[in-house]
């Protein structure tokens, strides 16, 4: 027999934890979205970084949507955990990754036709992506047989996290060259280190309803993103507010005074000097 709640108001408060995740999540891609169309520019933003999400993303997808909706991957579940444990992916982490898949592909779209300087996508990180697949591909054909589904889609949720692991290395790695932030939205960072807060503790809520910690290991990939997500914005923010502080708000307009504005003025005195003699 398939797990169910024991508690209702914790069943509540995992669904609304779940679904303000999603908010979080998915509408902290908007405001780098929309900085990059404001400015018509991408230079800050590590192009590494968005190549690397996209194969996140993706394979978090594959995972998210096979195990929710696939009874015999589900049955295959329930065969190792046991069928008193409850599926680890809701509803709304397969809406988040839809999603989150989408709006990465706009953001290579935006790396593609605006300004982004000097910078291009390394060969390490095109190296990593082809390795990503061609190893995904290699495993399908190894479960194909034996119709080994968990495994394979558990492949899938190892790479999202391997994936998590090293996206932010190049974005943390710019900042710290350039001593700046300018060019990542802070609000990105902000909501995307809320998302990962909430994710977390919405698995910490159905492992107190089911008096087990089951879906914290059933469903590494989610325990690790979280943690990851919220260690590296955390370092994000200390780079933004304490390490790179933009200078912009520290150069008073009423300190600088050009040269073309001082001439005038001294032209005109001289000018009405001149009419007086």
């Amino acid at each position: 027999m398939v797990a169910s709640w024991n508690s209702i108001p914790l069943e509540i408060t995992y669904r609304v934890l779940g679904w303000l995740t999603f908010t979080f999540w998915s509408v902290g891609f908007y405001p780098q979205v929309i900085l990059n169309f404001r400015r018509k520019s991408v230079v800050g933003l590590s192009i590494d970084f968005v190549v690397l999400n996209f194969t996140k993303h993706s394979s978090y997808l594959i995972y998210n949507a096979t195990l929710y909706f696939s009874s015999a991957v589900q049955k295959q579940y329930f065969d190792k955990y046991g069928f008193g444990e409850m599926i680890p992916v809701a509803a709304n982490d397969v809406a988040f990754s839809a999603h989150a898949v989408f709006v990465t592909a706009v953001m290579l779209f935006q790396i593609a036709i605006y300004e982004r300087g000097s910078q291009k996508v390394s060969k390490i990180a095109v190296g990593i992506v082809v390795a990503v697949w061609l190893f995904a591909a290699i495993c399908f054909f190894v479960a194909l047989p034996t119709h080994s589904w968990l495994w394979l889609i558990s492949i899938f949720n190892s790479i999202q996290v391997f994936m998590t692991v090293i996206k932010y290395t190049p974005q943390a790695y710019m900042n710290f060259i350039r001593k700046s932030t300018d060019g990542l939205s802070i609000f990105f960072i902000l909501l995307d280190f809320s998302g990962g807060v909430g994710s977390y503790a919405q698995m910490a809520v159905q492992s107190i309803d089911q008096d087990s910690w089951v879906n914290f290991y059933g469903n590494i990939g989610k325990t690790l993103l979280s943690l990851i997500c919220v260690s590296y914005d955390l370092l994000f923010i200390f780079q933004h507010f304490v390490l790179y502080p933009s200078k912009k708000a520290l150069i008073s307009p009423k300190v600088v005074i050009s040269k073309e504005n001082l001439e005038p003025l001294v032209s005109s005195d001289s000018h009405q000097v001149s009419e007086n003699v």
